[in-house]
């Protein structure tokens, strides 16, 4: 059997360990699908695998056991699939599965959906961004995380994007009960105090988590109608070097997050190493030997900020300062 496995990767397909055997692998922006897509998934699986699927890590399926013989059916099977989940795709390559496989599927917590801790809905903001970069073949990693617990591992990506609020405060409805304070200063970072029966907030010291909001029992708290983020870089696994992501914007808006986002892959292109195999190289490493100034240079082109925002001047990797 003649297969030609970079042309299979490329198609979003694992080479196995077992020789004429791969896997297909589906993307799933955010984790969040119409159930819809769970019956197509069995019915590809028990119709061309061996009947098992794997919920990978990214958030996405991976149907295991399929002779790459049959890619090409597989490919006219997820169809369907790619538009449920709406994924970018080429009118002409209709029925020829996915376009590339480097910008992995974007990770998201449960969001706003379900959770009371969460400022923002994740998955919306998940496929907003893959629309705006899928297909791609450059090796990008994003997750998007509703608040500051950071349940997606936002800090363990590229991109890491993690939602803040705005706390707004109405004194009119506060009886002075200090939930709000115990919550900041046992699971945030103590910015409430109480002076003269009102609360008063450190502007200076919020990280725009919403606890308070979650532990007032009179609504004094709400959250702000307006969404802010939190953009963390460069976070990383690995064999070489991984790390923890930095703040780079805080109090941010999605727009100019998305502006970034789209001027980083434009830096890539022009700096990515001309020997890494199959264009894959991460970020972080590239702006190791070219400069965070050269990354932020690139990454800023074209972005108005949000009065409120600040944009961090340094980083933190690896003991060194990058100003």
């Amino acid at each position: 059997m003649d297969i030609n496995t970079k042309k299979a990767k490329k198609n979003a397909w694992r080479i196995t360990k077992e020789r004429g055997i791969g896997a297909s692998r589906i993307r799933v922006p955010g984790g969040y699908l119409n159930a819809d897509v769970l019956g197509m998934v069995q019915e590809i699986a028990k119709e061309y695998g061996n009947g098992y699927v794997h919920l990978t890590t990214r958030q996405g399926f991976e149907i295991e056991g399929i002779h790459l013989e049959d890619m090409e059916a597989v490919n006219q099977k997820l169809q369907p699939i790619i538009e449920l989940v709406e994924t970018n795709q080429a009118e002409m390559n209709r029925e020829k599965g996915y376009e590339a496989s480097g910008t992995r599927n974007i990770q998201a917590c449960i969001g706003n959906n379900v959770c009371p801790f969460a400022n923002y809905n994740t998955a919306e903001l998940a496929r907003k961004i893959d629309k705006e970069i899928f297909p791609n073949d450059l090796h990008f990693k994003i997750a998007c995380t509703g608040c500051s617990n950071d349940c997606a591992k936002a800090r363990m990506h590229d991109f890491g994007i993690i939602g803040m609020t705005m706390p707004q405060y109405d004194a009119a409805r506060c009886v002075s009960c200090q939930a709000c304070i115990k919550g900041c200063n046992s699971l945030s970072v103590g910015a409430l105090r109480i002076e003269n029966y009102r609360i008063e907030r450190d502007t200076q010291k919020c990280i725009g988590c919403g606890v308070c909001v979650t532990k007032c029992p009179t609504r004094a708290w709400t959250r702000s109608k307006k969404k802010y983020y939190k953009l963390s870089i460069m976070g990383r696994t690995g064999k070489k070097n991984p790390r923890l992501g930095q703040d780079f914007l805080v109090w941010a808006d999605e727009e100019n997050i998305i502006k970034i986002i789209k001027n980083t892959y434009k830096f890539v292109e022009e700096y990515i190493s001309p020997d890494a195999p199959a264009r894959k190289e991460h970020i972080g490493y590239i702006i190791d030997r070219v400069g965070f100034e050269k990354f932020k240079e690139y990454a800023l082109k074209g972005v108005e900020f949000l009065p409120e925002t600040i944009v961090k001047e340094c980083v933190y990797w690896d003991g060194i300062h990058y100003c």
